[in-house]
């Protein structure tokens, strides 16, 4: 473990570095760029298409495996798996649509998308479970910025795909093929477990702050470059340029560790001075649990020592380690069979699992609107999926300090919000299209920003990484259920009608839109049954306005 003096230059350099890792971990939302390729290069019909989506968000979201090995393995050894997954399932995929291998059977490309997309459940895991323990009194606001850059992910590479690799999805798959792996190694040595941060540093505020503005910054620039492009013919100094430019925002939070090293006087107000031996040492078991992370502040509230407890535990007076309470460090077997646990899951899954099966057919709603090129609205539903996810961190944050309201409100309000928004799509009237996608890409962004933040105060730290991974599979059910099993069928049934390969008009769609606004009705049920019985949680962690850590039950 690396500790530096002050303890602030690990946290920080590994978020700046996790924003690159974030961005590579984000590239199943590149699906829509290259499916229409997988359709007509291998002719695959919108059945078969769809299935394929489904292995997408398999790979994505399966992420039990990386949630253990971030509490077996250092975070470098994580990403290296992604690395390997990267390489060879996309270069299976740019075999297939180069031709550069003919007839690759249907199954091994499944598979390979599937191995190819779970690269991404080993790198965002990695980065997001090592940054949430290295900044535990702000995990909402670190997993809001985090997921923002996942969310923004897509239009960075559709930013790439239209003005670098000329609309190529051979190119792109190729690009996948190899600049994951690279990102991924360059990035590992940064990505690592450090003293935590305390809260104490005055600056971390306004450090939150700048890089929410730097990603702000970001997504607006790739919304603006991307509508340029599609209304104005640019030239390839110009194209060039405009990625120059992006890559420079994409180094802006490296600003804070390279202004820290530069002024090191002025970056701590506060705290322990420096060769403290409370900042300069610290076990490496602190990194690891949520019940340890916070400096010992715990102990020193409740006047009993670690020496004690131990001694305690040596006499015999320590019989039996209680079961843990909401708030504590659950083990996963704990927290599976906890009610809070599973409406947590059917929530997220109603919810996320309706916007999954938009983005995986983005491509196909937008031709049956008579929208040819699905560019603009796959940056427009990136750039609204990124606010939501930073905007649900920030906003969140700080209603769940002032007021104690469980964040799982927010998911309740989105909710309701994408009933509307599916009846909007349902209605196919003039000029909603790109509305009803950008209210989506909202929501679907709000329930990624919530589930991650909520899943850690209710069950703790420790075990983290396998829980939100767990939680995460309501993602990839949602998208067989919704996408594979409803939106397929139903689009290949107009299709046939229409007698054509492609279906057109707003019937191609309509009846999955329906469902979906009745099946968000249902999370909107759930979500506040839940958040009325996890209130009493919020208001003992967040009483006076600031995190207060929980005893642990034994952990």
């Amino acid at each position: 473990m690396v500790v530096l003096k002050g303890g602030t230059r690990p946290p920080w350099v590994g978020l700046g570095a996790a924003v690159w890792v974030q961005i590579a971990a984000g590239n199943a939302y590149t699906f829509p760029l290259y499916s229409p390729s997988l359709r007509s290069v291998l002719g695959f019909n919108q059945m078969q298409l769809t299935i394929l989506g489904v292995a997408n968000d398999i790979g994505e979201n399966v992420g039990i495996l990386p949630g253990i090995a971030c509490n077996k393995f250092p975070p470098w050894a994580v990403l290296l798996v992604g690395v390997f997954a990267s390489f060879f399932g996309y270069g299976v995929l740019w075999l297939a649509v180069s031709q550069t291998v003919q007839s690759i059977p249907y199954w091994v490309l499944w598979l390979a998308l599937c191995v190819a997309t779970n690269s991404s459940a080993w790198l965002g895991t990695a980065v997001l479970v090592t940054n949430m323990r290295n900044f535990p009194l702000s995990r909402g606001t670190v997993a809001g910025i985090l997921k923002g850059y996942v969310g923004l992910s897509a239009a960075v590479f559709t930013e790439v795909y239209s003005m670098v690799l000329n609309n190529s999805a051979s190119n792109h798959l190729l690009l996948l093929t190899l600049g994951i792996p690279i990102i991924g190694l360059l990035m590992m040595y940064f990505i690592r477990p450090c003293t935590p941060a305390s809260g104490e540093d005055s600056y971390e505020h306004v450090h939150f702050l700048f890089v929410q503005a730097a990603s702000l910054a970001l997504a607006i620039y790739l919304l603006t470059t991307t509508i340029l492009k599609n209304l104005l013919p640019l030239g390839n100094t110009l194209s060039y340029i405009f990625i120059a430019i992006m890559v420079i925002l994409l180094m802006a939070p490296l600003a804070i560790p390279l202004k820290m090293t530069l002024f090191p006087a002025n970056s701590k107000k506060s705290g322990p001075p420096a060769g403290d031996s409370e900042s300069d040492e610290m076990d490496p078991l602190l990194v690891s649990s949520s019940s340890a992370t916070y400096l010992g502040s715990f102990y020193e509230s409740e006047d009993v020592s670690e020496i004690d407890l131990l001694l305690a535990v040596g006499e015999g007076a320590v019989k039996k380690k209680r079961k843990p309470r909401r708030g504590e460090d659950f083990s996963f077997r704990e927290a599976v069979v906890k009610a809070d646990f599973w409406l947590l899951w059917l929530v997220y899954f109603l919810g996320i699992g309706s916007g999954i099966t938009v983005l995986n057919n983005l491509a196909q709603i937008g031709v049956s609107f008579g929208v040819d090129d699905a560019t603009i609205l796959l940056s427009l539903f990136s750039f609204c999926n990124f606010l939501g996810r930073l905007g649900a961190g920030a906003v969140s944050e700080h209603f769940v300090r002032s007021k104690t309201i469980p964040r799982t409100f927010w998911m309740t309000v989105t909710q309701i919000i994408m009933i509307l928004t599916f009846l909007l799509y349902a209605s196919a009237l003039n000029g909603t299209l790109y509305a009803a996608t950008a209210l989506l890409g909202i929501c679907y962004g709000v329930q990624v920003g919530i589930m991650i933040p909520t899943a850690s105060e209710l069950f703790g730290l420790k075990h983290f990484g396998i829980i939100s991974s767990f939680m995460s599979l309501g993602n990839p059910v949602g998208a067989l259920l919704f996408s594979g099993f409803l939106a397929g069928q139903v689009y290949d049934s107009e299709a046939a009608k229409q007698l054509g390969p492609s279906c057109m008009g707003p019937n191609c769609f309509r009846v999955t839109f329906l469902v979906l606004a009745g099946v968000c009705g249902l999370g909107t049920l759930l979500s506040i049954v839940l958040s009325i019985r996890i209130r009493p949680v919020y208001q003992m962690l967040y009483a006076g306005g600031s995190f207060r850590v929980p005893q642990s039950g034994g952990h």
